[in-house]
């Protein structure tokens, strides 16, 4: 699965906060991820994460 930075991730499951979206911060073996409510940051293993995620949304830089 192709996961960038700056990234916004719609979970299957939802933060406790109740928000289901989280900005990748940064990706490899593991993400760091920002909920995009709460401001929370977590660090997810790939496998986990790539379970999890509903959608991907990406901004395309315009060149």
């Amino acid at each position: 699965m192709d996961i960038r930075e700056q990234d916004i991730l719609t979970m299957k499951k939802p933060h406790p906060c109740g928000n289901s979206e989280m900005l990748v911060l940064r990706s490899g073996m593991d993400f760091k991820l920002r909920c995009t409510k709460c401001g929370r940051e977590v660090m997810v293993p790939r496998s986990k994460a790539e379970k999890n995620i509903k959608s991907v949304k990406r901004e395309e830089k315009e060149r």
